[in-house]
């Protein structure tokens, strides 16, 4: 009897398949959420089988044209043959070292500067005075026994990074400037960069670069022209300025006013309290938009081809266009393209996520 009773008052035990769920829910969550997730691992894998033997089991690394055509798979010697052209453009084929060493020297400098240790005006003085005019000195040459080369031969890879780099760059004390201003007790100053705010962020920037392209030289004098690479980077710069000047703003308007009310009991002047206080505070509350838009800007570097200048995609696009690969390797192109823009934007990501990490652990 009492074994009865002990049997009655036990927990009914899950039947097998319930008891395999519940393994598995404690990694997914509940059971229909664990059989999403299965399906569309089996669905992952599937599609990595697919691409991995075009990629590699079906694909074509050597020849020409021709056995692409007849193959099924990927056509690698498409990207191999094209490769510095897709990177470097129309820039001359003997003068590509100085784009390559121009990058090289480009990317080594953003990583030092990218390491707390580094920070100091120093570095500033360091990009303005040695790095800047040595990456101008290797692209357009004309001094030190380098051969002169027009802007108009610039593209490709190169061209792409120093516009993104240098637009954003100048950019930000410019967008900083027009934060302050706007966030200004001062009617006409503040109305002011309203408006230029406001217009800057109300057409898109393939206007602002059209602008820049075709109205600007009409009103300029006789004689008088400006390189296209200068005003499109100016166009870049006067655009991005508008974007980070209300991503500031918001971060300035985060800060409490008590932050203000202590600089000023301390007798520190409004410049002092922005520059000691206030600003290092507010730029740290933005850094995650602030990097998604460097990303954006980074890739819409692209419509600078508006103005005749031929950047990394324009130049895949060009390759692609080859009448010896025309119609055979158009993914392979944008596949190498699609590649280098989420490695360079996965790369600022990653960086965003360390200085959340260094602030809130260093300046807590």
């Amino acid at each position: 009897m009492a074994d009865v009773q002990m049997l009655a008052l036990a927990p009914p035990q899950p039947a097998p398949t319930a008891q395999r769920f519940g393994k598995l829910s404690a990694y997914f969550g509940t059971p229909g959420n664990t059989i999403v997730s299965l399906l569309s691992i089996v669905g992952i894998l599937f599609i990595a089988k697919l691409a991995f033997g075009w990629l590699v089991v079906d694909a074509v690394f050597s020849g020409a044209g021709e056995a692409c055509k007849a193959a099924s798979g990927a056509c690698w010697p498409f990207v191999a043959q094209k490769l510095r052209y897709m990177v470097f453009g129309f820039y001359p084929y003997e003068e590509q070292w100085r784009p390559l060493l121009a990058l090289l020297l480009l990317f080594g400098a953003c990583g030092v500067s990218m390491m707390p240790r580094f920070w100091s005006r120093n570095l500033l003085f360091v990009w303005l005075i040695a790095i800047v005019p040595v990456l101008y000195i290797l692209m357009a040459g004309g001094i030190f026994g380098l051969t002169p080369v027009a802007t108009t031969s610039w593209g490709g890879l190169p061209l792409s990074f120093l516009l993104s780099f240098i637009g954003l760059t100048l950019a930000m004390p410019l967008g900083i400037v027009l934060a302050l201003a706007r966030a200004s007790n001062l009617p006409a100053i503040r109305v002011l960069a309203v408006g230029f705010i406001e217009i800057v962020r109300g057409v898109p920037l393939i206007s602002i670069l059209f602008m820049a392209t075709v109205m600007l030289p009409l009103f300029m004098p006789d004689g008088v022209t400006i390189d296209k690479l200068i005003r499109a980077q100016v166009a870049i710069i006067l655009f991005a300025s508008a974007y980070i000047a209300e991503i500031v703003r918001g971060g300035l308007q985060d800060v409490p006013a008590g932050q203000y009310e202590a600089g000023k009991s301390l007798g520190l002047h409004y410049w002092q309290v922005m520059r000691k206080i206030v600003l290092p505070q507010a730029l740290k509350k933005v850094i995650p938009p602030m990097v998604g838009l460097f990303i954006g800007f980074f890739q819409d570097t692209t419509l600078v081809t508006i103005v005749g200048l031929v950047d990394f995609l324009d130049t895949v696009r060009s390759a692609i266009r080859d009448p010896e690969w025309q119609g055979i390797a158009v993914l392979e192109g944008y596949l190498v393209a699609a590649a280098v823009y989420f490695t360079f934007s996965a790369l600022m990501g990653a960086y965003s996520r360390f200085l959340e990490r260094y602030f809130r652990t260093t300046h807590a």
